[in-house]
């Protein structure tokens, strides 16, 4: 599947790949700021997600395709490749299966692992929303908050809800998503190790990569360097823009 991809700038491409429920407007700041030093950077929206198609198909060996095809289509090869969460897994992914493709890989605040069903209450939150005419972003709210009380992580969920249409719908594949969601928990078994550089960025107050998970990454990547934003959680990229920039622009450009 060809992806929507957003573009800025000149120079060695630097792709951008989006967590769970994100899309490439997530990137935009970050993008605006690698933009700015001669890099071609392409921030591309996941299947099921933003602008790009929607299937019933989603696992990561099928998402790293889905990257792999785009960039060949944009002439982007090879790329220095930058996910976050469930787009750090396919970054991962692709390395692993195209290492050609990726000339440098960042991963922010995601290992190589299966991790726990800590989103499928969001999900079912979701799923329960009303998509009735004359239904408000309020209400929507309100009815997210029984699955995920957190306001700031209920208004990034709603920025995937249109309501440009009359009954308002889900721009992104919401039951292929929920559908989708074992795969997406864990990581696909692999063998063999990507050799290129490697750059694991992860927020100082985040339980998403615990020292066990090492001897895995370890395994995976061995050129595998860290690097942590203090002070951020999950969000780092979002949470502390600044502080994540400077953690891997040194990075990206030597």
């Amino acid at each position: 599947m060809l992806l929507n991809a957003v573009e800025a700038g000149q120079g060695a491409p630097v792709v951008l790949l989006h967590g769970l429920f994100g899309a490439a407007q997530n990137w935009a700041g970050v993008q605006r700021k690698l933009a700015s030093a001669e890099r071609r950077v392409i921030a591309l929206d996941l299947r099921n997600h933003g602008a790009s198609g929607h299937s019933a198909t989603m696992d990561y060996p099928t998402m790293a395709a889905d990257v792999a095809e785009t960039l060949a289509a944009l002439g982007a090869f090879p790329a220095a490749v930058l996910g976050h969460s469930m787009g750090g897994k396919v970054a991962m992914l692709l390395a692993l299966q195209r290492p050609e493709a990726v000339r440098r890989l960042v991963v922010a605040d995601i290992a190589p692992v299966a991790y726990p069903p800590r989103l499928r209450e969001t999900v079912a939150a979701l799923q329960a929303v009303p998509l009735r005419p004359g239904l408000t972003r309020r209400e929507a709210d309100a009815v997210l908050a029984a699955g995920q009380p957190d306001a700031s992580m209920r208004a990034f969920l709603l920025q995937n809800l249109r309501f440009e249409t009359d009954p308002p719908h889900w721009r992104i594949g919401l039951e292929n998503i929920a559908a989708a969601m074992p795969a997406l928990e864990g990581f696909p078994e692999v063998s063999g190790s990507f050799a290129g550089p490697t750059l694991l960025v992860n927020g100082g107050a985040s339980d998403f990569v615990k020292p066990e998970y090492l001897p895995r990454i370890r395994q995976l990547f061995p050129p595998a360097r860290f690097a942590t934003v203090a002070g951020a959680g999950h969000w780092l990229h979002a949470e502390k823009p600044a502080e994540f920039l400077a953690a891997i622009e040194l990075f990206l450009g030597a």
